[in-house]
């Protein structure tokens, strides 16, 4: 995600303390916990205990409540440094097109050196909290609020749009591994990668409850709706994420996973908690890489369950960061992409010809576990470019190697990105030079297609005779909606977005029953100024969305494309033990099965599960489960134009000579070879019967034992923060911290038992973290 670099300022939320909010149980009655449940989205993980409001924000049938003319959601991010105290042109709350967005992302706060979600000192001049823009109409502070800034100004107009909802954005590029002080200087304290993992690779809870008690502290006190992780990125690939973080990210590559979904988990049940206090439901999204190489180390991303939704970065696809020319944010593959052809993945047969740098395969990777409702795809309203591009046609596919990289970018090898008129919201590299890059807002794109130099120029160092040399021709591929200007006389190709690729993409979200788009960002898009003639800030693309999507179905609601039995049972599924970073090819983890009924599975019980189009339709498995691809949505030999359906159906059963105990686990060595999310829809069958999973968390579904009988009420699958129900008397012994325990020993300790997972001494129960020693059996 694009981000600038120079400091982000804003206050440390000091508000009252979450403790407050956790003293008394917020047990929630049958009733009320009934009542609810009929507004859950489908998917959404439930915090044990908490009787949360989701129907203050969805219907009863899970989708997001937006507004009459809002059925899909158009998320802006709204970024703190475009505040014209540099000189150049503002972009303030009062330029938001309020009526044509549901959701405005703020970016960015940070984690600051003490673990908390923070955005600056306070101040005049901390753009959030303390500036002011007086004289410039829209930008009046609202006198009732006991801050200034763009919270101000934010909770203004949400006042006036109360359909609007604010999320607070923590990390970006630039902010994920550390952040910028008040004077502007970068501060490496590790964000979100010490924050949330531990140097031995172990996660680390107690800073990440640190950070989410901040969290739901922050949104009480600013007015927020709910927080917006841009964590940049989590992933087992070897040098992923800014170069600026790499001496610390790498050496916790194998742990960062882990301490991603506990920070999910953690924050997604401490802002249930504060829902139910306050009444009304907190979101909680993230921004999620679109490429193939990065998620392939994010495991099968299994923090889908604790977002309300996931906006998927489908941008940046390609760009300077190596030489092979293509479009930022194409929809589709057309087969002819030069770098994957490079790297063989049009022919290499277990790939099954699936390109995977284009926006249907990513949003095809989350489609494999989530309802396509809570999935938002991004589009950029900024460009990506080279200069002295050689071959392709018009500059696509062609190639622009560079001969010197940006300093601080971490690379020897890299593209010729576009400078000067045609880098106009470049960043610097750490050498304070332009880092080439071709980027520039979508109204300063569309005045080089015109031949127009904006009067904007001098304000970002050109003089104002500056002239154009050659001609910027637009050009555009219907097969992979992507529009791209090429100067021929320069060699220029900078990769665009404008009305008729915004109108395909908001016609496929349509179509797809897709939640909506996401935007970066806001200050990109154009409109035009004909008393200047020139283009300028505006809101042209955004309303092209509005348009389109305003008179759009429902969004799709539902995560399976079949009908799921209404009984489940209490099996739980995981996919762990990925090989790290580039050993995970072909992608082989271990899949675990564990029995927690009270019936003993016999050998022969069937499994089925889909899986995302977005891998091919090959996976197996080398433990002699007989696994077999029983359906595949997509059954063409590649996906030039898109995948043509969502999920690939598996089918694997337990050796007729194995059976699966109460209590009891198997382990499957499962294979497949591009990267999917994790696998859904699960079914077993065994005894003439079907059932669906209860880890699917699938709405309308009843936990049952099997032959139909419900179980009684049993905490004992509760793990992590949650709050302690009451109990009986606690049969285990009390634990000691001066004892040693092996794995399987169970202890007694804040009315809970636990047991151990491996040897221990010291560690009390109930710090460790879902992943630590201590495993929580439930209340006692």
């Amino acid at each position: 995600m694009l981000s600038p670099t120079r400091a982000r300022a804003t206050l440390l939320a000091a508000g009252a303390g979450v403790a407050a909010l956790l003293i008394g149980s917020l047990a929630a009655t049958p009733s009320q916990a009934a009542d609810q449940e009929s507004c859950r989205p489908d998917g959404l993980y439930e915090t044990p205990g908490v009787a949360v409001p989701y129907c203050s924000v969805y219907d009863s049938e899970g989708r997001e409540k937006m507004g009459a003319d809002h059925p899909r959601r158009v998320i802006g991010y709204f970024t703190n440094w475009r505040t014209g105290k540099d000189g150049k042109p503002a972009y303030l709350a009062s330029d938001i097109p309020w009526d044509k967005v549901t959701h405005l992302n703020y970016a960015f706060a940070h984690v600051d050196g003490a673990n908390r979600l923070s955005v600056g000192g306070d101040g005049p001049e901390n753009a959030s909290t303390g500036m002011t823009w007086p004289g410039v109409a829209g930008a009046e502070m609202d006198p009732g609020l006991p801050y200034k800034g763009h919270f101000n100004l934010l909770n203004k107009f949400k006042k006036q749009h109360p359909n609007v909802k604010t999320m607070v954005s923590v990390g970006g590029w630039a902010e994920t591994g550390g952040y910028f002080d008040d004077s502007g200087k970068r501060v490496d304290s590790g964000g979100f990668y010490s924050m949330a993992t531990n140097a031995d690779g172990s996660v680390n809870q107690a800073g990440i409850n640190t950070f989410a008690d901040s969290t739901v502290d922050f949104i009480k006190k600013y007015g927020f709706n709910g927080v917006d992780i841009d964590y940049e990125y989590p992933t087992t690939m070897k040098d992923a994420g800014n170069p600026l973080d790499w001496t610390l990210s790498n050496a916790r590559r194998a742990g960062l996973v882990k301490g991603y979904a506990a920070l999910m988990k953690t924050l997604r049940e401490k802002l249930d908690r504060a829902s139910a206090a306050d009444g009304k439901h907190y979101l909680l999204s993230v921004a999620a890489p679109s490429s193939g190489y990065l998620l392939r180390g994010m495991e099968t991303f299994q923090v889908q369950k604790y977002l309300d939704y996931v906006n998927i970065m489908s941008y940046d696809l390609h760009g300077a960061w190596n030489e092979y020319v293509g479009p930022n944010a194409a929809l589709f593959d057309d087969g002819k992409d030069a770098e994957l052809a490079q790297a063989s993945v049009y022919s290499t047969s277990q790939y099954g010809g699936t390109g995977y740098l284009n926006t249907d395969w990513a949003y095809h990777y989350f489609r494999g576990s989530m309802p396509s409702g809570r999935i938002n795809i991004g589009l950029p309203y900024y460009t990506r470019g080279f200069k002295n591009v050689q071959g392709g046609t018009n500059g696509l596919w062609g190639k622009a190697a560079a001969t010197n990289c940006p300093a601080g970018a971490g690379l020897t090898k890299c593209g010729d990105g576009a400078v000067g008129i045609d880098n106009l919201w470049h960043d610097q590299d750490t050498a304070g030079k332009e880092a080439p890059a071709g980027s520039n807002p979508m109204w300063h794109a569309k005045n080089l297609e015109k031949g127009v130099v904006g009067d904007y120029v001098t304000d970002y160092g050109f003089p104002a005779d500056t002239k154009l040399t050659g001609t910027y021709v637009r050009n555009y591929d219907a097969t992979l909606v992507a529009p791209w200007l090429w100067n021929a006389e320069k060699k220029v190709f900078l990769s665009t977005e404008d009305e008729q690729s915004v109108k395909a993409k908001a016609a496929y979200v349509a179509d797809k029953g897709i939640g909506g788009t996401m935007i970066w960002e806001l200050a990109g898009d154009y409109g035009w100024n004909a008393a200047k003639g020139q283009y300028e800030p505006g809101s042209t693309l955004t309303s092209t969305m509005y348009d389109t999507f305003k008179s759009a179905a429902p969004y799709g609601a539902k995560r399976s494309t079949t009908d799921l039995p209404a009984q489940a049972l209490d099996i739980d599924v995981s996919f762990d033990q990925f090989p790290l970073g580039d050993s995970n090819y072909p992608i082989s983890p271990k899949l675990k099965i564990t029995n927690h009924t009270k019936a003993t599975l016999p050998g022969g019980t069937e499994f089925q599960f889909d899986y995302a189009t977005s891998a091919p339709a090959n996976a197996k498995d080398q433990s002699g489960f007989g696994t077999t691809i029983v359906r595949s949505d997509h059954t063409a030999a590649n996906n030039i134009g898109g995948l043509k359906g969502d999920y690939n159906r598996v089918s694997l059963k337990l050796p007729a000579w194995q059976s699966l105990a109460p209590g009891a686990s198997v382990q499957v060595d499962f294979v497949y070879y591009l990267p999917t999310s994790t696998p859904s829809n699960w079914t077993v069958t065994f005894g003439g019967r079907s059932y669906a999973l209860a880890a699917d968390l699938a709405r309308g579904t009843t936990v049952v034992e099997p032959g139909g009988s419900t179980p009684s009420p049993d905490p004992t699958g509760t793990t992590g923060p949650s709050p302690d129900p009451t109990g009986g008397t606690c049969a285990a012994a009390a634990w000691s911290a001066s004892d040693s325990y092996g794995a399987g020993a169970t202890v007694s300790h804040g009315s809970h038992q636990w047991k151990a997972k491996w040897w221990t001494k010291g560690e009390t129960p109930g710090t460790t973290g879902e992943w630590g020693v201590w495993q929580d059996l439930g209340a006692c």
